[in-house]
């Protein structure tokens, strides 16, 4: 693959990422078959900024925030306590930016390898 254009996907994409993940995401790039290049491309990455947005206004304590990301287990479960009494609503207010980077890692990795 071409160091342009990868490094042109990791400008792009890093805030979808945490920043120890970087390295071994573009190694893997440059590594690629080109014909992969159309479906990392086309990836639907969710932005942690928005999924701590959603958790903050409200969306946290009926698990909205989860389902945003893919989480659907924790969805439920969060829908179904009420946020876990608003305990575990808190608590990922500091935690689904790092839910969400990880999540897109798992897309990342299941489309390239």
């Amino acid at each position: 693959m071409e160091a342009q254009k990868v490094d042109l996907f990791m400008i792009m994409n890093a805030k979808y990422f945490d920043s120890y993940q970087l390295t071994s995401i573009r190694e893997r790039l440059i590594q690629m078959d080109e014909s992969r290049w159309v479906i990392v491309q086309s990836l639907q990455l969710k932005d942690p900024t928005t999924s701590l947005i959603i958790s903050i206004v409200g969306g946290g304590g009926l698990g909205i925030d989860r389902f945003y990301i893919g989480d659907t287990g924790m969805g439920i479960g969060k829908l179904l306590t009420c946020g876990g009494f608003g305990i575990w609503t808190i608590i990922d207010w500091f935690l689904i930016m790092g839910a969400t980077r990880e999540k897109n890692m798992e897309v990342f990795q299941r489309s390239v390898y």
